[in-house]
């Protein structure tokens, strides 16, 4: 994939990963729509691609509102008359201890890691169904792939995402839409800092954005980052499960 000229919508582009793929996106040509919570940040990085010539529209917005995902989506239609690649890249958490959690505390990080990427996926979907094409990309989680010990709401929301990405894959495909689900390890951000999470093979953000600029460019349909994560995931799907359970285990805190 070129970016020259292409209209691409980053959902969670004011800071970290999707900050810096928006930028370099920029310098190869492509056309953007920003959108994050703030409102400040995106104004900033829209003038930063303003400045070196780039082309920029900062929409903020929550992408816990459904309408004003579906408002996103239709300013930037509405500004470049289409979107042919978008970058769903909302969602994160802490450590969560599920053995101190309530059932609401446990669901609302389904709403903030699930629900986020779905109420702009449908929109972007209807838009790129009339164009009869697109290409729709997820910034997923290795733990979307196991149950991680202090990441159990976070791992089972991503793994949802990863099945209902692979289902849009297949009914989509008439279409002429393509997808790809871009699964990243420990990535050092801004958020990321002290939230108490283990990070063993923890890598920077731009080399983190570096791996998804790859993935979109060659158009992935599933990549896994850094390699060595990539094979320790593989690994543990064909091992016997009590096995990886002991290794898990390592990482529980003492009740």
């Amino acid at each position: 994939m070129n970016f020259e000229n292409q209209v691409v919508l980053i959902v969670g582009a004011s800071s970290g990963m999707g900050r810096i793929v928006a930028l370099e996106m920029a310098k190869e040509g492509a056309k953007l729509s920003v959108t994050a919570r703030s409102k400040d940040k995106l104004e900033s990085l829209a003038a930063e691609i303003s400045a070196n010539g780039g082309e920029c529209l900062a929409l903020a917005g929550d992408a816990l509102d459904e309408s004003a995902a579906e408002g996103v989506v239709k300013s930037t239609v509405e500004r470049f008359g289409r979107i042919d690649v978008v970058l769903l890249n909302a969602g994160g958490a802490p450590a969560i201890d599920m053995r101190t959690m309530n059932a609401a505390e446990v669901k609302s990080y389904m709403r903030t890691n699930y629900d986020v990427t779905v109420n702009y996926l449908f929109p972007v979907l209807e838009q790129m169904k009339m164009q009869r094409s697109g290409f729709v990309a997820h910034t997923n989680s290795l733990a979307g792939f196991l149950g991680v010990p202090l990441q159990g709401p976070y791992s089972a929301a991503k793994g949802a995402v990863r099945l209902l990405m692979d289902t849009c894959r297949v009914e989509f495909a008439g279409y002429g839409i393509k997808f790809a689900s871009i699964y990243p390890g420990f990535v050092a951000t801004e958020r990321t800092q002290d939230d108490g999470m283990p990070a063993p093979l923890e890598i920077s953000a731009e080399k983190a954005a570096a791996h998804i600029l790859y993935a979109l460019r060659k158009e992935k349909a599933d990549y896994l980052f850094p390699p060595v994560m990539r094979w320790l995931i593989r690994l543990a799907g064909v091992l016997p499960k009590p096995v990886v359970n002991r290794i898990l285990a390592r990482e529980v805190p003492p009740l």
